[in-house]
């Protein structure tokens, strides 16, 4: 049944990530599952177009932002890589008249741009209070030396967790950060950096991460030098590699955000503009903390968010 809004229309929103990743993949499935539900109520047509850029370069992005725009979409969501850098092709987009919401980051200030995300400063706030807590239940030491892998350094959630984990940090005499890396959320170039960083620092206590490739990539390097059980991490996500390490034992815990909830209602915020509703300046999908007892024996039956 729906809700008879008039004659059926089609509506077209564009997706861009900042890569290809599989935690933007769960983005999409929310949008799909949105667009699945609006249609069912309105009996419009709803067409996901999902565009992720090949590296997390602003410049592709930007390139891919522009040619989204060229097809007249009905509104085009995404998760910048850079907040001025990305600022000239967003302007250029709405002078079109075409709506943007942004997703898993900030807006660029002033442009009145509806944001889904979440409090990323909780959010690492937690996970490091949780990984020092461990560390300090583990063994009693002075000090406990810890390292950090940050992820896109001009991504606006990325640089804010990094840049709330090394204040957090600087606050307790009793943590010293020996190492930091990047990974550029990638998670091969996460499991290198932190490979490197084991492999220097032999009495390293725990890892933080600040994206969602980070915390496999560091649980995979934990397991691979046998440091299991001894360098503690808590990460951050709910990806399927992620979640097996976590029931294995790997990684201690993640706080998590909802990917396919932050889809969902990217989709559903255009689709209101559309309809000429204004919609807030922020929806605050939440985080979720994930422990290895919430995750079934057969991990494939793992839902996520």
């Amino acid at each position: 049944m729906s809700l008879g809004l008039a004659q059926a229309k089609e509506y077209k929103y564009v997706i861009v990530p900042k890569i290809v990743h599989p935690w933007f993949d769960k983005v999409n499935q929310g949008a799909q599952e949105m667009a699945q539900f609006l249609e069912k109520i309105t009996g419009d047509t709803f067409i996901i177009d999902y565009r992720a850029p090949a590296t997390a370069s602003v410049v592709e992005q930007n390139r891919i932002l522009e040619q989204a725009a060229a097809t007249e979409p009905s509104g085009i969501t995404l998760d910048l890589l850079d907040a001025e850098g990305n600022r000239p092709v967003l302007e250029a987009i709405l002078a079109r008249g075409i709506p943007i919401v942004v997703f898993d980051s900030y807006a660029p200030e002033g442009m009145g741009l509806t944001t889904v995300n979440n409090d990323f400063v909780a959010q690492q706030i937690g996970a490091c209070q949780r990984l020092v807590e461990l560390m300090k239940a583990k063994e009693k030491k002075d000090v406990y030396k810890v390292a950090l892998i940050e992820g896109v350094p001009t991504a606006p959630n990325h640089k804010k967790r990094f840049e709330t984990s090394k204040e957090f940090f600087s606050k307790l005499p009793e943590i010293e950060i020996v190492a930091e890396g990047v990974d550029n959320d990638s998670i091969e170039q996460a499991q290198k950096q932190a490979a490197s960083i084991i492999a220097a620092h032999p009495d390293l206590d725990g890892m933080i991460a600040h994206n969602a490739a980070g915390p496999i990539g560091i649980g995979l390097a934990i397991k691979e030098a046998g440091k299991v059980g001894e360098i503690i991490h808590v990460g951050l996500d709910d990806l399927d590699q992620l979640i097996v390490l976590i029931k294995e034992g790997v990684v201690e815990s993640s706080y998590s955000t909802k990917p396919k909830m932050q889809g969902a209602y990217a989709v559903l915020c255009l689709w209101l503009q559309n309809q000429g509703i204004a919609t807030p300046m922020l929806v605050d999908t939440g985080f979720v903390v994930i422990t290895k007892d919430m995750i079934p024996d057969d991990v494939k039956e793992y839902k996520g968010y």
